[in-house]
């Protein structure tokens, strides 16, 4: 079973997500859990302050170390040298997360996501609480929250046991650093546009080839990228 454990401002927000879909069936069935903390849990003064004003100067608030290092050290254990969890600080500057990057994570068996807001987060809670940073896109959102559940649906479809057909996760996009190829279902045919013929011939062979000439295909076109980056298919 792997464990996640979100620290964060607004940890209510987890509530209805761990809920449902995929993600509840996996809680439900004991192969995940996941908890999100409230971060004012650590705070020591009585109005549970997160954040305060960036030295230099500047618009906007800055988290401040205390509580995110504390939260980390509860729930992961000291950076050096008796950490039981792999702590993650979700921020735009982190390394580009990708389904690889997915796969390594769902071979841990504890994660601890951190969630920043404001303006960001002191850098030296970064430096003494994090073990890396992960960035899902080169654009800002107004915390880490929305980041967090996406890995973490990226990490629990990986986890053995999670999805009903083992093959589903194999077969997706990025997986093989590759797009999927086009879906069609019933009915055969919907306003003139019809469903290849290959995929109605019962023909297997035909049909995987097919698939993975339009996958490549399909791959050139959108995201040439993709074969280009070594990261998308091996480097963890």
């Amino acid at each position: 079973m792997l464990r996640i454990d979100v620290v964060t401002i607004f940890p209510e927000l987890f509530e209805p997500f761990r809920a449902v879909g995929v993600l509840g069936g996996a809680i439900e069935r004991g192969l995940l859990s996941l908890a999100a903390h409230d971060l004012r849990r650590w705070t020591r003064d009585r109005h549970r302050t997160v954040d305060d004003i960036p030295y230099g100067g500047g618009p906007g608030m800055v988290m401040k170390p205390e509580p995110l290092v504390e939260a980390a050290e509860e729930l992961a254990g000291p950076k050096h040298p008796l950490r039981v969890a792999r702590v993650l600080l979700l921020a735009p500057q982190g390394a580009r997360f990708h389904q690889a990057k997915a796969a390594a994570l769902a071979r841990e068996s504890h994660l601890v996501l951190l969630c920043g807001r404001y303006e960001g987060v002191d850098q030296r809670a970064s430096e003494l609480a994090a073990d890396e940073e992960l960035s899902i896109g080169d654009y800002v959102v107004s915390g880490g929250e929305a980041p967090a559940m996406v890995v973490i649906e990226a990490v629990s479809r990986l986890l053995p046991g999670v999805l009903g057909n083992p093959e589903s996760s194999a077969a997706e996009s990025f997986q093989q650093g590759a797009l999927e190829a086009p879906h069609y279902t019933r009915p055969a045919e919907f306003r003139g546009c019809a469903v290849p013929e290959v995929l109605r011939s019962g023909d297997h062979g035909r049909i995987r080839a097919w698939r993975a000439t339009q996958s490549k295909v399909r791959t050139q076109r959108r995201r040439p990228d993709l074969q280009a980056a070594p990261c998308q298919t091996g480097e963890q």
